[in-house]
């Protein structure tokens, strides 16, 4: 009996330990980020692991958790009542078994949908609302938040309802002067990335002048031209100054150094950017390919 009970409390002590370290892992990928560190690489599994469950739902959530991911990317919309859900589009058609826009349904209406995989089919899972998904990733991993800047006031009574505050990272489009006007009051509490597409006229003046007015953490930079020379001219601009991160999803978000590229030549591809772009946030559709080349090179825990 007094070997059971040892047995019992050892048990329940690894528990508290591991839980303890879960809880802490958020917080060290924000530090990471805070402190623009160079040293290592961070992954952000887009919509969640989505090849494996449906995107958006807490069971790709779960499984990226699980994998090893730093964060995840998350899409937005709001119900007809007034909540925040996770879904991509405004309407219900592609990912779910309903039909009609989201703002046009009640959530009561919505949970008897079933959400569908990558392939367009039905399966046993739901939709899930922000709260619930934010209560999963309480203390573990951080939170990319898409098209979320229209509802910021009311994503952040949820964030500070949930104690997730400190794992969010807001992004949108808006300039330097737009977002101090609207967003300023939250900027020291929540990460906001500004999204910048640098093969538009001016793009570098804009970054520059988020630098200086916002000091963000991190750029989201988007090119197409491979012959663009700013992404370069950038790596050098930024370094110590912000982090930047690259969407490798398709072609056209990195100059084709994308997750099909990568694939073929992960040097060529997710190499490129870290070694000659400075990239070192990645968001990927492949999150257990980019893990896998990050902790060969060291890159990655």
């Amino acid at each position: 009996m007094k070997n059971l009970r040892l047995y019992v409390g050892v048990v329940a002590l690894v528990a508290v330990v591991m839980s303890a370290m879960s809880q802490e892992r958020a917080l060290q990928i924000r530090e990471k980020l805070l402190d623009k560190n160079l040293n290592s690489v961070i992954v952000v599994s887009h919509r969640a692991d989505w090849r494996n469950f449906p995107e958006n739902s807490l069971e790709a959530i779960q499984s990226a958790i699980d994998m090893g991911v730093d964060a995840v990317e998350l899409d937005l919309q709001r119900t007809k009542d007034g909540v925040l859900i996770l879904m991509h589009d405004e309407w219900l058609d592609r990912t779910t078994t309903g039909k009609g826009k989201v703002s046009d349904w009640t959530l009561d209406s919505i949970r008897t949908l079933r959400l569908k995989n990558g392939c367009g089919i039905k399966t046993i899972y739901k939709v899930p609302t922000l709260e619930e998904a934010l209560m999963l990733v309480k203390g573990k991993i951080m939170v990319n938040l898409d098209k979320a800047d229209k509802y910021f006031d009311q994503v952040y009574e949820l964030l500070e309802k949930t104690e997730t505050t400190q794992q969010i990272i807001m992004k949108g489009s808006k300039s330097a002067e737009e977002v101090q006007a609207l967003f300023g009051k939250y900027l020291d509490k929540v990460i906001y990335m500004p999204v910048v597409n640098i093969d538009k006229a001016e793009s570098e003046q804009a970054v520059m002048r988020f630098v200086e007015d916002i000091q963000p953490v991190a750029f989201e930079l988007v090119f197409a031209d491979k012959d663009n020379p700013l992404p370069r001219r950038l790596a050098h601009a930024l370094k110590g100054k912000a982090l930047i991160w690259y969407n490798t999803l398709w072609d056209t978000l990195a100059g084709g150094y994308d997750d099909d590229m990568s694939l073929a030549d992960p040097d060529k591809g997710y190499g490129y950017l870290i070694d000659t772009l400075g990239c070192r946030i990645i968001q990927t559709d492949r999150p257990a390919r980019l893990l896998d080349y990050l902790r060969q090179r060291g890159l990655h825990e």
